[in-house]
């Protein structure tokens, strides 16, 4: 409650319409966190609820207490593992799915291979799946973006985000960028109509080529509420 209240006045408005709950509380019943969003709904200071990285039965429960509007959470051509449990449910309780990362922290672009260097404060320096060697095995799928992007005049980030948007009506990715060039080049993945044969181009390339490397540092991965 305190933080809402807290957001509501740095934001000077009297609601949130989307509030998150970014990371699953391990040591806070996810009916108690429901519940207090219950409560904020009711009071009017915010319309919907929503989640990111959590698991099947962080879901259920939070949406047996209050309806869950939104899950975020990372999947993309090169991180596919929501498509096990996560999508189903999201299909059967009716809740919208927002990827993030869903150009594999850029790496789908086209933009970044083997020879690239970081920063040193770049997150993706502490990301198994951006080693060095990693970066090469992975050049295979960015190589089969790029072949599907220029027969459609398009870039390999177009097309990631063309094929998210054709999973599912009720997925929205958000893609990130500091560049507006790159948001306007994001913006026209929306443009592009993946064919039911470009779908299985991809679909075969994806069934040949095994991503290298885990998407998160194992320290990383304990703060998550699923794999």
């Amino acid at each position: 409650m305190e933080v809402t209240e807290a957001a509501l006045k740095r934001l000077r408005t009297d609601h949130i319409d989307l509030l998150y709950q970014h990371r699953v509380d391990p040591n806070i019943p996810m009916e108690d966190v429901a519940g207090t969003v219950k409560d904020l709904i009711t009071e009017g200071k915010v319309k919907y609820f929503g989640l990111s990285e959590a698991s099947v039965d962080s879901i259920r429960l939070a949406h047996a207490v209050q309806p869950v509007t939104a899950l975020q959470s990372e999947y993309s051509l090169w991180w596919r593992e929501p498509e096990e449990e996560i999508l189903p449910l999201l299909e059967e309780l009716g809740i919208g799915f927002v990827p993030f990362s869903p150009l594999g922290k850029g790496f789908l672009t086209g933009a970044i291979n083997d020879r690239t260097s970081f920063d040193k404060t770049d997150f993706r320096n502490t990301v198994p799946r951006f080693s060095e060697e990693n970066r090469k095995a992975n050049q295979a799928l960015v190589n089969k973006l790029t072949q599907i992007a220029n027969d459609k005049n398009a870039t390999p980030a177009q097309i990631a985000l063309a094929w998210l948007l054709a999973q599912k009506s009720w997925i929205v990715p958000i893609p990130g960028t500091t560049k507006l060039h790159r948001l306007e080049e994001n913006l026209g993945g929306a443009d592009i109509t993946l064919t039911d044969s470009d779908l299985n181009v991809i679909k075969a390339a994806l069934a040949d080529i095994e991503v290298q490397g885990h998407r998160y540092s194992a320290d990383a991965q304990k703060l998550l509420g699923r794999k």
